[in-house]
């Protein structure tokens, strides 16, 4: 699948939930920068579900 997760730092609220529900572990929250690991992610969309302020997007 192509694509990749992109994450608007102006409304993550680094509250760590998308890191929890990734089937993958492809999310990493270090202090206030949320890192996609593109090479695990599979591009499922369960942190863009999961994210309360709409900071992830598929693209």
């Amino acid at each position: 699948m192509t694509g990749k997760i992109d994450v608007d730092r102006a409304k993550c609220c680094y509250c760590g939930g998308c890191v929890g529900v990734c089937p993958v572990n492809a999310l990493e929250l270090r202090d206030t920068i949320l890192f996609v690991d593109e090479e695990k992610c599979v591009k499922c969309g369960t942190c863009v579900k999961f994210c309360p302020v709409d900071a992830l997007r598929l693209i």
